[in-house]
């Protein structure tokens, strides 16, 4: 498979850049998402600060629904971090996509958590999501906890480990 190689730019309602992933290897499109994958990537907040991720991580961008899942492979197994965001475009090398603060965490053992909700609300207003919008994001939100309480795609182990074996065989034929 040829390697290509992408940058992530998260994106809020108002337009500002405000967070950069600085490495994603394309390992599937289809007509409904881009998978990719990446590890010991450098993130960047605007406001400056930054960390590197420390395993490897399986990302889900869907070209028309309105959610991206992070599936995280950690030592206690798979995490999956799930964010309420646009669809996602590429558009000179870098996966772009409007991150519209809710997001879902889902743990190892099966347990989940809906998570800044607060940010949403103050968002919401400063950023003037119209009812509309505010109406989808909570939608689609909804329907990632049924796609994941169905188990299906992502959320299918054996999916997830068959992406991290072709990133691993990338990152491999690097060395």
């Amino acid at each position: 498979m040829d390697e290509k190689r992408y940058v992530i730019h998260g994106y809020k309602h108002d337009g500002t850049l405000y967070k950069i992933w600085d490495e994603a290897i394309l390992l599937d499109e289809t007509d409904d998402y881009y998978v990719f994958g990446n590890s010991g990537t450098k993130v960047r907040k605007n406001y400056g600060s930054s960390w590197t991720t420390r395993e490897t991580a399986i990302l889900v961008y869907y070209k028309k629904n309105w959610f991206n899942v992070v599936a995280q492979l950690k030592r206690n197994g798979i995490h999956y971090y799930c964010n309420i965001a646009s669809p996602a475009i590429i558009e000179d090398d870098a996966i772009k996509f409007i991150d519209y603060d809710l997001d879902l965490r889902i743990y190892p053992d099966g347990k989940y958590k809906i998570l800044d909700r607060d940010e949403f609300e103050v968002n919401r207003r400063v950023m003037h999501y119209s009812k509309d919008l505010a109406h989808i994001l909570n939608t689609k939100l909804k329907e990632l906890i049924e796609t994941y309480k169905a188990k299906e795609f992502p959320f299918i182990k054996e999916t997830i480990k068959n992406y991290e074996k072709m990133y691993n065989e990338i990152i491999n034929e690097k060395k």
